[in-house]
């Protein structure tokens, strides 16, 4: 699978070694993110990782940031995104299961890096289940689409 991933200065250290830990695992990694510890605005990393997975050129994306939160806030700008914050990997799972999220993120000061991994192998092994979480997604599109749903 070829992956973007995006991170803010806070998750550095992180990033890298899920980086290395996807590669042994056959994945394709792009990195977008900051490689430096200096000051970085999380939203140009959560748009590029973004940009990215809606234009099709990588399957999913990844994001890192402090939390997770701002970083994936960024991402959920770009229309046909799904970033979906993350702490455990059933939420993981299920995020791509119920709610077909073409992105995962999470916090570097809320998981650990073995968390991390578990989040993404649950994450990545995951597929979308379509069927009546297919008519929801269907809603999320529309009101990106049009700010607003046909069936209040």
């Amino acid at each position: 699978m070829k992956l973007a991933i995006g991170n803010d200065h806070a998750a550095v250290e992180m990033k890298f070694e899920l980086i290395k830990y996807l590669e042994e695992k056959g994945h394709e990694v792009v990195n977008v993110g900051t490689d430096e510890k200096a000051s970085f605005d999380y939203p140009i990393s959560g748009l590029k990782v973004a940009e990215l997975v809606a234009n099709n050129e990588v399957d999913r994306g990844i994001l890192i940031c402090g939390t997770g939160v701002g970083i994936s806030l960024a991402a959920n700008k770009v229309k046909g995104i799904r970033a979906a914050v993350c702490s455990d990997p059933v939420t993981a799972r299920l995020v791509r299961q119920h709610n077909n999220a073409n992105i995962i993120a999470f916090g570097e000061r809320i998981v650990g890096l073995e968390t991390a991994k578990a989040i993404l192998d649950a994450y990545l092994n995951a597929e979308f289940e379509g069927g009546r979480h297919q008519r929801r997604i269907d809603m999320i599109t529309e009101i990106e689409e049009t700010q607003t749903l046909k069936n209040e």
